[in-house]
């Protein structure tokens, strides 16, 4: 029986003192945070990945840098888990898009959630990789091209739109 809790015990040896569970939280929780953060703004407006999915794709992220980083990987051993990351977010986003069928086969739907994605997983591992504040600044520039963005392009579309139907009348 000592053998088996010795060997339990062992299995549960990777954290050894209170700095690293106060590390992992940190990184761990800012990284749900700031996916969470993305995932409101996401689902607020009607989109398929919200809150959950990106919280778990950022965390996931911050988790797949973290736990090797903790364990002694040397740089390179981090850029081929960072370029595993991107690769495998790549699939998840494709999954997110979506082509018209039907009259309007050109439109295609779902690139900004799949942008959206990618960009989470990137600030899920900044944050794991202890980058707090550029995960942080990350987010909010996130945010304003989220959030102003269309209210841009609306602009434009608009006026472009004031400008054809003044040259239309001008002809007639």
């Amino acid at each position: 029986m000592d053998t088996i809790l010795a060997a339990i015990q062992a299995e549960f040896a990777d954290i050894t003192d209170a700095r690293q569970v106060t590390q992992i939280l940190v990184r761990l929780m800012m990284a749900a945070l700031l996916g969470a953060v993305l995932g409101f703004e996401r689902e607020s407006k009607g989109k398929s990945a919200g809150v959950r999915t990106h919280m778990l794709v950022s965390m996931g992220a911050a988790l797949f840098v973290l736990a090797p980083s903790m364990a002694g990987a040397d740089a390179q051993a981090l850029s081929r888990v960072i370029q595993g990351i991107v690769a495998g977010i790549g699939f998840l986003g494709a999954g997110t898009i979506l082509k018209g069928n039907g009259q309007d086969t050109s439109h295609v739907k779902g690139l900004t959630t799949a942008a959206g994605l990618w960009m989470t997983a990137a600030i899920g591992t900044a944050a794991g990789m202890g980058r707090e504040a550029t995960a942080l600044v990350s987010t909010v520039l996130a945010l304003l091209v989220l959030g102003s963005m269309p209210l841009l392009v609306e602009k434009v579309e608009g006026e472009s739109e004031e400008k054809r139907k003044e040259e239309e009348d001008r002809k007639h």
